[in-house]
């Protein structure tokens, strides 16, 4: 769902969430091959790798800086005086979009990966040898997945194609870092079991959200000052213009029906201008697009707010409504279409906001969400018009429909922030670094209270005696929010906005402890200065420990303490919940402080080790070089399992204690985890 929609989701308190356990991966199939098939020496020649990607599963591809977060692809050709590479391996079918839980642009594959190398062939019948590294990752559960290969591909230059292979296309199937099917078992090893599930997946979830939320758009545009005074009209129209009452709710079926499908119509020409995920990726990263609505959504809550109005020409919509007067259905039609021109003005920026949440969604998601709002405008319409007596019941119209259109102002105000926020992370121009962006949002929605309340007036108000309730729990609702801001100006994590602010680490100043000290067991703050690599990594929540296996079992046989060890990623969104949501808890946070020796190993960093610390793995024949491989050959050849994050409790003789576990956010079940591995150690 869009930033927009999302927002609105916030305040309005509705969300959705959704649980699913664990997959295992299968290994991925590369497929190299060579274009021409036979090339001459001296001649450009393509290599080409392809792999199959399964449903629901994406890959990292090359193209983006590894600075975000994800593991970026590596694709390397070993040095071969046969061939010359000609530039660097180039991505094809890969989509680019701004990741808002890493703050910048990722790109990534689905369905297939593709690279081309191009190259010169330098000798005859020359050997190539490719060595590739790169992560897949689950859209439904999270799950990311290392992998490495090395492929070997023997060309067949055209002095001897007379014996040439007819298809030169090899078959390798990926051996991941570590793969659950073939790694060796160990006596501390404890499985874990994966329930069969078969989870809705993020895309069906999307578009059901989106669609929700079209149809909620559609009935907020009733209540603006350009359509809610036309209610009673309609109403008059359908009783005065029908004999029998059949036949008025036919004219009122008519009616809505017309409604939706003028709305259809416009997502049905939206989705085939062509806007497919291409565009959608490009629209949502680049600085153009986001640039020109955010001058659109200012522009807009200019209007609302009451500085001009946007209206479409006078003589446009005089000639559809002279069409209404026609007999029949036809003018059934032509009313609608009357209604939705008059309305433009306060229904634009809803629509325009669903449209740009609907780009890269083909044909469905445009037509369908169109189609979602025009019923969520028509539904009242229908519905007063079959039942007339219930219009006694509405309120007159007055200063509050202005009252409705100025708070919907002041929210494409700050919806505005959001577009300019994502160019100004994405090509880092630093104008809106996360305290300024909570500067603007608190002003703009303390302003919003001010004016629900009759503090703050705008030229075009009526003088408000006294304010309603629902008027009141809106400016409740807005302060509450406003005061839920405030500490984020000094680091606080606002874990319920993390998907649409600037990352923290664009604060100038976060309160807290100094850095280089944690809190030990006893609550003492004592130097961490000595810990190895503890100048590249770190533990939330203050929380004292260790990046290296070996130091962390020497001090735990030293304080006689169990190890947690956190195998963890920079690239893990999953890992990133989990901290935030779960190790947060008050116990779980006392628990891992106090009881343990937490030790965090990643397994996607690429820092390399002096050559003395590399060694062969005996997993897969393999040297290791960087912190990252040798954690990750640590987890399959130790514990049999190869995702993060994953969570094992042991002594200091390396003794599983309780069985490990992988992602799960109940907070509860990772306290019993936590109380069984240290009543485990003490027997």
């Amino acid at each position: 769902m869009s930033r927009t929609i999302k927002f609105i989701l916030l305040l309005i308190g509705v969300s959705f969430a959704f649980h699913v356990d664990a997959q295992l991966k299968q290994k991925p199939t590369w497929k190299i091959s060579i274009n021409p098939i036979n090339p001459s020496v001296g001649d450009e020649a393509e290599i080409i790798l392809k792999s199959p990607i399964e449903k629901d599963w994406y890959m990292y591809s090359n193209d983006f800086s590894e600075d975000v977060g994800p593991v970026v692809a590596q694709i390397q050709f070993t040095k071969n005086d046969a061939i010359q590479t000609i530039g660097k391996p180039k991505p094809k079918g890969n989509h680019k979009k701004f990741d808002e839980v890493f703050g910048g642009e990722v790109s990534t594959f689905t369905k297939e990966a593709v690279f081309i190398q191009k190259i010169k062939v330098l000798k005859e019948n020359p050997t190539i040898k490719v060595s590739l590294e790169f992560q897949e990752c689950s859209q439904v559960t999270g799950m990311c997945v290392l992998f490495e290969d090395e492929l070997n591909l023997r060309v067949q230059t055209k002095k001897d194609s007379k014996n040439a292979l007819q298809n030169t296309e090899i078959n390798t199937t990926t051996e991941p870092i570590l793969d659950t099917n073939n790694s060796p078992k160990v006596a501390s090893e404890i499985p874990i079991k994966v329930p069969e599930t078969k989870p809705q997946t993020s895309t069906e979830k999307g578009l059901f959200s989106f669609l929700i939320f079209a149809l909620l758009g559609g009935l907020i545009a009733v209540l603006t000052p350009c359509v809610f005074p036309m209610l009673p009209m309609t109403v008059t129209f359908f009783t005065k213009k029908s004999d029998t009452k059949a036949l008025a709710i036919k004219r009122a079926l008519g009616f809505g029906l017309s409604i939706v499908l003028i709305y259809s119509s416009l997502g049905l020409l939206f989705s085939l201008l062509g806007l497919g995920p291409d565009f959608g990726n490009w629209l949502s990263t680049s600085w153009l697009p986001n640039i020109l609505f955010f001058i659109i959504f200012i522009v807009f809550a200019a209007s609302f707010l009451g500085l001009f109005e946007i209206t479409l020409p006078h003589g446009f919509v005089n000639q559809i409504d002279s069409k209404s007067n026609m007999a029949s259905f036809a003018g059934v039609f032509f009313m609608a279409f009357t209604l939705v021109l008059v309305s433009f003005s306060c229904t634009g920026p809803i629509v325009g906001s669903l449209l740009i949440e609907a780009v890269g969604g083909a044909i469905a998601k445009p037509l369908l969400g169109m189609a979602a709002f025009g019923a969520g405008l028509a539904l009242p319409f229908t519905l007063f018009a079959i039942f007339p007596s219930w219009i006694q019941g509405l309120p007159k119209s007055g200063g509050w429909l202005n009252s409705v259109k100025v708070v919907l102002g002041f929210l494409e105000l700050a919806l505005a922030f959001k577009f300019l926020s994502i160019p100004d992370q994405t090509y880092h121009w630093g104008l809106l670094d996360r305290d300024v962006y909570l500067a603007i949002w608190i002003a703009i929605f303390s302003l919003m209270g001010l004016y629900l309340i009759g503090k703050l007036r705008l030229s075009h108000d009526s003088e408000n005696q006294a304010i309603g309730v629902p008027r009141l729990f809106l400016a409740i609702a807005s302060f509450t929010f406003v005061i839920y801001l405030i500490p984020g100006m000094w680091g606080a994590p606002l874990k319920g906005l993390s998907g649409y602010l600037p990352p923290i680490e664009t604060l100038d100043f976060k309160a807290g402890a100094e850095e280089g000290t944690s809190q030990n067991e006893t609550g003492k703050n004592t130097s961490d200065k000595g810990i190895k690599y503890q100048d590249i990594f770190k533990l939330p929540h203050g929380i004292n420990g260790f990046f290296d296996y070996k130091e962390a079992l020497a001090y735990s046989k030293k304080v006689n303490k169990p190890i947690f060890i956190d195998f963890t990623g920079h690239g893990c969104v999953n890992c990133r919940e989990m901290e935030a949501n779960v190790w947060s808890n008050p116990e779980v946070l006392n628990l891992l402080k106090t009881q343990f020796v937490v030790l965090a190993l990643y397994v996607d960093d690429k820092t390399e080790l002096p050559e003395n610390e590399w060694y062969m793995s005996k997993y897969d024949g393999k040297e290791k070089k960087t912190i990252g491989k040798q954690n990750f050959d640590l987890q399959i050849t130790k514990f049999n399992a190869n995702a993060q994050p994953y969570y094992v409790i042991m002594d200091a003789n390396e003794k599983v204690l309780t069985q490990p576990r992988a992602y799960d956010l109940d907070v509860n079940k990772f306290i019993s985890f936590l109380k069984d591995g240290i009543k485990n150690f003490n027997q």
